[in-house]
């Protein structure tokens, strides 16, 4: 008897040596049970006449990038989308109270929505799991770094608002087989801007959705589109580009107070010149470059540069007229008339003339000498008289010649200060002229600006 009892302690003790083997857990049987002949290959339905729906939604995070070279935006979005798969439902009670797995999405049906703007994939993080719920529920979320096609208006740049779509749909399912709604209201998809980056370049304005179906092939096929609406904020560009180039054509319409006989007036303009075309080449990469239309802001700078040219040609022709000689300034008598008759205040150039040359006219002479007129270069001399001169005759002669000289020098100072009234009185005319298309110009550009800013 006590035999029997040692040979059952000793096979108590053996059975307690041998290792148990381990049960499996209840997510892995489900996981198991669920996936075992699950076909992903398969729409999963029981009816095949049943549709199954696809609610869809988009949460914007982000405008990276907007290139109107290439007419593409680039976005930060949150996607996600959820659906009914009728394979995947299992009655949470027999898997120790478990409601929700995350499946591998390689080993489950994915719808096949695409988005039909899509270019690139970006820098998208890769998500390889779903979430299902014992009601057959599938959530698929996952951030998104795409770029799309967009149609840029860079017209009205930097004061330009975009609009860019972005059109889920199924690749090859129609209606019947693949349905698309909203997985939120319209109205709130519209003005959720919670998860927005509102710090940067461009400011939402509105994600306005709509649904539809196209009609192909006598099939026809559900969309979803949702409209991001977006306005660049041009703060940046104002201070960096319009501000100094404003400043740039002030100093320049400045520059016209300068002496038109001091010589700088040109040597200034130039320098503003050459200092606005370095300026523009430094900042052409900050302008977009689109091969539809030209940006406003830059027909602007080439506008701006177009009248720096014109300044600097008036300029240079004023002062070319100013250093004229004597003969060109009678030659321009017809000139003189006319900016006496339109020009503004001042002594008039033709009396003024025509009063200076009078001034050697009828010089009274003795009946024992006659003089001679005559100009030798520029200047008058006395001829000798027939009579050999005495002293008193001599003294006259010479006091006559240094009479003749004295109103030769007045002749030609007047004539100097004439001509140089003159080129003044051209030089504000051309002034006033270009003031007036500069500010027109200006004012309009302005105009503009401001509307497309508070619109």
């Amino acid at each position: 008897m006590s035999l029997v009892w040692l040979m059952l302690l000793f096979s108590a003790h053996l059975c307690e040596c041998v290792p148990e083997k381990p049960k499996r857990s209840a997510l892995n049987q489900l996981t198991r049970t669920l996936l075992k002949k699950y076909d992903c290959g398969v729409r999963p339905v029981h009816n095949w006449t049943s549709t199954t729906t696809v609610s869809i939604d988009l949460i914007l995070q982000s405008v990276l990038d907007v290139d109107g070279k290439t007419q593409s935006i680039t976005i930060s979005i949150w996607y996600r989308q959820t659906w009914t798969d009728e394979f995947l439902v299992w009655d949470p009670e027999e898997f120790d109270g478990i409601n929700e797995i995350s499946l591998s999405s390689d080993a489950i049906w994915i719808p096949d929505v695409i988005v039909s703007e899509f270019l690139n994939a970006g820098k998208s993080p890769p998500i390889p799991y779903v979430y299902v719920n014992s009601s057959g529920s599938v959530k698929n979320y996952r951030p998104m770094q795409v770029v799309l096609a967009c149609s840029l208006e860079m017209y009205a740049f930097p004061f330009d608002k975009q609009n860019c779509s972005l059109t889920f749909r199924s690749w090859l399912h129609s209606v019947k087989e693949i349905d698309l709604t909203l997985w939120r209201s319209a109205e709130t998809i519209a003005h959720d801007q919670g998860q927005f980056m509102n710090d940067g370049e461009w400011e939402l304005l509105s994600i306005p959705s709509r649904y539809w179906q196209i009609h192909q092939d006598q099939t026809d096929y559900a969309h979803i589109q949702f409209n991001v609406l977006i306005r660049r904020r041009p703060l940046l560009y104002v201070v960096g580009l319009l501000i100094p180039s404003i400043f740039l054509m002030l100093v320049d319409v400045m520059s016209f107070y300068l002496p038109l006989d001091s010589g700088v007036r040109i040597a200034f303009k130039i320098s503003i010149l050459l200092g606005y075309t370095v300026f523009r080449v430094n900042l052409a990469g900050d302008l977009p470059s689109s091969a539809l239309s030209t940006p406003l802001i830059g027909v602007y700078f080439v506008v701006c540069m177009a009248m720096l040219m014109l300044s600097l040609i008036k300029s240079i022709l004023v002062v070319k007229l100013f250093h004229h000689s004597e003969k060109e300034v009678r030659q321009m008598s017809v000139s003189a008339c006319l900016l006496d008759k339109y020009g503004s205040g001042g002594p008039r150039f033709t009396e003024s003339t025509s009063t200076s040359i009078k001034t050697l006219d009828h010089i009274n002479t003795s009946a024992d000498y006659e003089l001679d007129t005559s100009l030798d270069g520029d200047l008058l001399s006395l001829t000798e008289i027939h009579d050999a001169p005495s002293g008193p005759e001599w003294l006259l002669q010479e006091l006559v010649s240094l009479r003749l000289a004295l109103s030769q020098e007045d002749i030609e100072s007047s004539a100097q200060a004439d001509w140089l009234a003159l080129c003044s009185k051209l030089d504000r005319l051309l002034f006033r002229l270009y003031l007036v298309v500069l500010t027109v110009y200006s004012a309009t550009l302005l105009l503009l600006w401001a509307t497309w800013s508070f619109a």
